[in-house]
């Protein structure tokens, strides 16, 4: 499929433009109008405010078909943007700091070349702009429940991510688990505070944290598999007011990420047996809360065929590159791929030392030249994945 004249203007447009009014997880309020105004603007039809506000198009083909879905997370991050561009971000504190700016501009491409030639799409295609990602339970768990891949039901689902470690013109596949299970946990240990002349007279929950942020590491090293990545970080320390003052308690919060399931089950099991036994060791109670998050994202094989047909097609072999091992990150693209196969795919935006910088960077940017690619290949796998299942229809049909 050929991009006419004029895609790639548009693309970087809608992209800078959603770069300057950035808005935070579930405030998407202004984007999601834009959103949805410009796909009306395209023949498409709209449903507004669903799982809160996100945002779902569907273009009805000229046949009859299956239904394939596209999709694009819309919210940024509490990131105090550090570039001087044109376009920065004019709201203080926010900043589309990991290309979700990029990718509402690249689906917003991919609905405007398949409108232009509905009548020879045997099918649908539904464009959901997600709200939430970078905020957990995220955004589509509730467009789901609002029915965001039903009627149509939808029968596959694709994504695209941006990356800046891949440069612009390659796109990263990987078949299988491809992020990990992400979840969040807090431990409180309870003490007896006092003065720090007389530990003796205190159970101090300091040092108790400080062993078990120690102990929480062998988890990873004597617990898990060792074939199976996992990751147990403790991010945040609370504890105390003074220098002479031992505390009456502590607070830890981390992330564990797995990607095997039954470390993703025992994992609060392990975590709160670590905590409690080493507080119970030095006089004190611990207790854990546990936060499930995102699943595994698990890109289904024939899929990921589909996508390294398509790419090859478009931009030739070396654009393909195989990833060997999952991303301990969370994403919950995860959960539209529970329900439907399709596949997530790291598409390249690294152009020089200026796009380089890694994801949730204040001076995260893009080459922008990924984003007319990045609409082109979307909508040539929409068109592959339904000209596919028109094909063996019609082989059913007519054996």
């Amino acid at each position: 499929m050929k991009r006419p004249p004029g895609i790639d203007s548009y693309v970087i447009a809608w992209r800078r433009h959603f770069h300057k009014n950035p808005e935070l997880s579930f405030r998407e309020f202004q984007t999601s109008r834009a959103v949805a105004a410009e796909l009306k603007k395209l023949g498409i039809m709209v449903r507004s405010r669903v799982g809160g506000t996100g945002v779902v198009g569907l273009l009805q083909g000229g046949r009859k078909g299956r239904t394939v879905a596209l999709r694009a997370d819309m919210d940024a991050l509490p990131v105090d943007e550090d570039n001087r561009t044109s376009y920065a971000s004019k709201n203080p504190g926010i900043m589309h700091a990991c290309g979700h700016d990029g990718h509402m501009a690249m689906l917003l491409g991919a609905a405007r070349l398949l409108s232009r030639q509905r009548k020879d799409i045997a099918g649908q295609v539904k464009f959901l702009f997600q709200p939430g990602e970078e905020t957990p339970p995220g955004g589509a768990l509730g467009m789901i429940r609002d029915g965001a891949l039903e009627a149509p039901r939808v029968d596959a689902v694709f994504a695209f991510h941006l990356d800046s470690s891949l440069p612009t013109g390659q796109a990263g596949l990987r078949k299988g688990p491809m992020m990990a299970a992400s979840d969040n946990f807090e431990i409180t240990i309870a003490g007896k505070g006092g003065h720090a002349a007389r530990p003796h007279d205190c159970l101090d929950p300091v040092t108790a944290a400080a062993q078990i942020i120690t102990g929480l590491q062998t988890i990873v090293s004597r617990r898990v598999d060792p074939v199976w990545p996992a990751v147990v970080t403790v991010g945040q320390v609370q504890a105390g007011s003074k220098h002479n003052i031992i505390p009456q308690q502590a607070i830890l919060t981390g992330t564990a990420r797995t990607i095997d399931p039954h470390s993703a089950k025992m994992m609060p099991v392990w975590i709160g047996q670590m905590a409690e036994g080493i507080a119970r060791a030095n006089g004190l109670k611990a207790s854990l809360s546990y936060e499930r998050g995102y699943p595994v994202l698990v890109n289904d094989p024939g899929m990921i065929d589909l996508c390294e047909k398509v790419i090859i097609s478009l931009c030739g072999k070396r654009a393909v590159v195989r990833i060997s091992e999952p991303m301990m990150g969370g994403e919950d693209m995860a959960y539209f791929l529970q329900k439907a196969p399709g596949a997530f795919v790291r598409l390249g935006s690294r152009k020089d030392g200026a796009t380089s910088y890694p994801w949730h960077h204040p001076k995260f940017a893009i080459d922008e030249k990924a984003l007319p690619l990045g609409a082109g290949i979307l909508a040539e796998i929409a068109l592959n994945y339904l000209s596919r299942q028109q094909g063996a229809m019609n082989a059913r049909q007519n054996p």
